[in-house]
């Protein structure tokens, strides 16, 4: 069992594909909400018709109900088609339940008709399952999976630009057409649907677009520019998300490219060497902030007030969702958490580098995740 015992039972109404926390407590995906119970170490889960057969064989709980059956038997006090909220109401009153734990998500609606139904709806006092954080021998399998979906995305990226040509204007060709960021995209993207990955805002970014960190990318892609192209994709099987980023330069890159790429390879080995048992998350991004400093790239607001330098964070845990807790200024490293490392410096005009790989933390020190290259030219 995941979850210990809890002397007030725990509720959530939502849907997994969305709800890491149910996804994780049920390993059931599915893409609309169901109501999830659970009675100290017992889990119930409430199943439309459409879902239940398929919830039998899947589900990691031990009683499935059908929700039909249920409104049914209240069907004297809730009427025909009543709403999930009021079917919950009236289950848990059927089982003489006064008090819930949910998320802190929860809907705000649904827990207003809870307590009007004489149920008090608590939210939990932090994470709903805070083991979540530390990630077991068979999630870490299904991580390495995602990550692989990721590094299939991150090849045909690789492909495609080498087989790229210069034409007119610096633009990029391939396959006797211009390639912008739209193309490039959805050859990732469809990479990463072979490999059974669902993508999701994949970031393909050149030239000045890239020093916008989550800039999606638009129009033709340029030779000698940087091009940054981050890829976290969803295993379709597993709920579990990978995530990558490289820089890449079609044609040649200047000495000043070079050299904040350079620059930003050694400040990301920096942080990984710091993710290590009782190592301490801020202290790695204040040591990448200091190492970008004594490099000269400062971090400041330009004339515009845009953002230039290092101006965001060295990375966040990963797992069922794609950033979560906890973040670098919020850890220190645990055996079994899995986070990712990314530094990156952005000035427009020159370009952005962001360079991004998957760390577990082990019991010697960290284990290195994703595997792809880092070379800046192609």
């Amino acid at each position: 069992m995941k979850n210990a015992p809890a002397s007030t039972p725990r509720l959530i109404i939502a849907d997994p594909e969305r709800d890491a926390d149910l996804l994780y407590v049920t390993r059931f995906m599915v893409p609309d909400p169901i109501i999830y119970l659970e009675e100290g170490r017992r889990r119930t889960i409430l199943l439309s018709d459409l879902e239940i057969d398929r919830g039998r064989r899947e589900a990691e709980v031990d009683e499935i109900l059908s929700l039909s059956e249920v409104q049914k038997a209240h069907e004297k006090g809730l009427g025909k088609n009543p709403s999930l909220a009021a079917t919950a109401a009236a289950w848990l009153s059927s089982r003489k339940i006064k008090k819930v734990v949910v998320p802190d998500s929860f809907p705000t609606g649904i827990a207003r008709l809870l307590e009007k139904e004489g149920i008090k709806v608590e939210p939990a006092d932090g994470p709903f399952y805070p083991e979540r954080l530390v990630k077991t021998e068979e999630e870490q399998k299904c991580m390495r999976r995602a990550m692989q979906i990721t590094e299939d995305g991150m090849a045909r990226a690789h492909e495609v630009l080498t087989n790229s040509d210069i034409g007119k204007s610096n633009k990029l060709t391939w396959a006797g057409q211009i390639l912008s960021s739209e193309r490039l995209r959805a050859e990732i993207d469809c990479a990463v649907l072979r490999a059974g990955g669902l993508p999701s805002h994949t970031i393909v970014a050149g030239g000045n677009q890239a020093c916008d960190p989550h800039e999606r990318g638009h129009g033709p892609l340029k030779a000698n520019d940087m091009i940054i192209v981050d890829i976290f994709p969803r295993d379709a099987k597993s709920g579990y998300f990978g995530d990558m980023t490289r820089t890449f330069v079609r044609g040649n890159a200047s000495d000043a490219q070079q050299r904040l790429y350079d620059t930003v390879v050694k400040a990301q080995k920096l942080a990984i060497d710091a993710v290590k048992p009782g190592g301490d998350g801020v202290a790695a991004h204040a040591a990448v902030q200091k190492f970008f400093e004594d490099q000269g790239y400062k971090t400041e607001r330009n004339a515009e007030g845009r953002w230039t330098g290092f101006f965001h964070g060295t990375g966040h845990a990963l797992g069922l969702e794609i950033h979560e807790a906890p973040r670098y200024q919020h850890c220190k490293f645990v055996v079994g958490q899995v986070t990712t490392v990314e530094p990156g410096l952005y000035y427009p005009g020159l370009g952005g580098v962001r360079i991004e790989d998957v760390v577990a933390v082990t019991e010697k020190g960290n284990r290195l995740v994703s595997k792809f290259d880092k070379k800046l030219v192609v």
